[in-house]
């Protein structure tokens, strides 16, 4: 399993026309969510702005937050040159809104707009992002989080939302590599940034005094990095996974691993002292480097306050019906030093060769990209268990659309309530869910250049 552990061997020094739903037809106009180029001063003073493209020419996209149960309404502008879609994710939400072109809606071509019109049902911390050409499109920073309040606020001083990314620039001219379809990428580990960044600075500080809490709201937008980190000079617990709360919080004691995709929430007391320097850690070739600094200047409060409470529960949770369980089978194959021979390309057998050709390295149950026979199809409330077999020696973060899942880890033990699961190469695990959700839903890699590549399946829940 790819865990702390994994991590540790020396680590611990530190659409076209717009579709209008009918309320959005009788309501007032809705905002706009407009995807444009932008420049931003990316990389250090000195370096020029980085061209990008970014949502409302922002890096990160705007920061929006709704109460649990809300609407959330806008009307998203294509300004690119590319046709796109946003979608929305780990909230469970209608299929039409999910923002998946060829499954949910049309791509949004340019000079086109969309209304996207849905109401939150689950508190947490989630993001959105382009589902359209992903793997070029979210690393040219067409992204932004989402976050859904609870009624009653956590027990914080403050709440801080750290998108955590890397970059693939050139490094004369700080601009974006523009080789998004590089055989290396998508045949290996995936499109790994040579400047990473938070809130897109790569030296994020934020001014904190002893013994202050706070809430930390950590996602990962990378193409492919998987963030490993810890922290210096604060204590803490983890409340929250994927947006789903935790039944009680965990002592942080250990690393933090956050695959593409992952969300985690933690509660954070700080405990260095005034004039010193509290960290969130990134482990980085077995050495601790700052992630994002937490300057510490005089104390909150004269000493730390007690553990917090648990975050309220989101509804349905729940994972049961375990022993009459659909099951079925999700073998994943390909890559670099990998075992797959040929798969099936187009309806077509194809040669690893032809396939290395085709720019495609990768496939589940022997088939690369979408079917038109989904992988499931099971009605409305029947539970679902999938075993997933990682016959590859690369990890892969598998994201579930429209419903989130528990790891089943005995014969009824059941981890947290996820969207992402990251496997190691060589791991076979199984998760198990409720389709509580009808619709057509994306099975994918959140490695978007292994997604690009074939590792992309649906399941109808109908």
């Amino acid at each position: 399993m790819l865990e702390r552990r994994t991590f540790l061997g020396g680590c611990l020094a530190v659409a076209t026309a717009g579709h209008l739903s009918a309320p959005a037809r009788a309501g007032t106009k809705a905002p706009t969510l407009t995807a444009r180029p932008a420049s931003v001063q990316l990389a250090p003073s000195g370096f020029p702005e980085t061209a990008i493209w970014g949502y409302d020419g922002a890096m990160p996209g705007p920061q929006l937050r709704i109460a649990q149960g809300a609407r959330l309404r806008r009307s998203f502008v294509n300004d690119l040159p590319q046709a796109s879609s946003v979608h929305w994710h780990g909230l469970r939400i209608d299929n039409a809104m999910d923002g998946v072109p060829g499954l949910t809606q049309a791509a949004v071509a340019p000079g086109q707009q969309f209304a996207y019109d849905f109401i939150a049902p689950d508190a947490g911390t989630y993001w959105y992002h382009a589902h359209n050409r992903s793997s070029e499109q979210v690393a040219r920073g067409l992204y932004g989080a989402l976050i859904v309040e609870e009624p009653e606020a956590a027990d914080v001083d403050r709440d801080e939302v750290l998108i955590l990314d890397d970059w693939l620039l050139d490094p004369e001219t700080a601009q974006i590599d523009p080789d998004f379809l590089s055989r290396h990428d998508r045949s290996h580990a995936g499109r790994n940034g040579n400047f990473i960044a938070t809130n897109g600075r790569h030296d994020l500080s934020l001014d904190v005094s002893q013994h202050e809490r706070l809430r930390l709201r950590l996602i990962n937008a990378a193409n492919a990095r998987i963030f490993v980190l810890a922290l210096a000079g604060m204590e803490g617990w983890t409340v929250a996974l994927d947006g789903m709360p935790l039944p009680a919080p965990e002592p942080i004691n250990d690393l933090l691993v956050l695959g593409p995709g992952q969300r985690a929430d933690l509660i954070v007391d700080i405990t260095a002292g005034p004039s010193e320097t509290a960290h969130l850690a990134r482990i980085d070739r077995q050495q601790g480097v700052p992630q994002v600094a937490f300057p510490v200047s005089g104390r909150a409060a004269a000493a730390r306050r007690g553990p917090p409470r648990p975050l309220p529960p989101n509804p349905r949770m729940a994972v049961s019906g375990l022993e009459t369980a659909v099951t079925t089978r999700l073998e994943m194959q390909g890559g670099a030093m990998g075992t797959l021979d040929a798969a099936i390309l187009n309806g077509e057998r194809k040669s690893f060769r032809q396939l290395v050709a085709a720019n495609q390295f990768w496939a589940f149950n022997g088939t690369i990209g979408m079917t038109e026979t989904p992988l499931a199809s099971v009605p409305q409330g029947e539970t679902i268990k999938l075993e997933i077999r990682n016959d590859t020696a690369f990890p892969h973060a598998m994201h579930l659309h429209g419903m989130h899942f528990r790891e089943v880890t005995g014969a009824a033990t059941l981890g947290p309530f996820r969207d992402t699961l990251l496997m190691a190469g060589g791991e076979t695990r199984t998760i198990a869910f409720v389709a509580d959700n009808p619709g057509k839903w994306l099975f994918h890699c959140h490695m978007l250049s292994h997604a690009a590549s074939g590792m992309m399946t649906w399941l109808h829940v109908t």
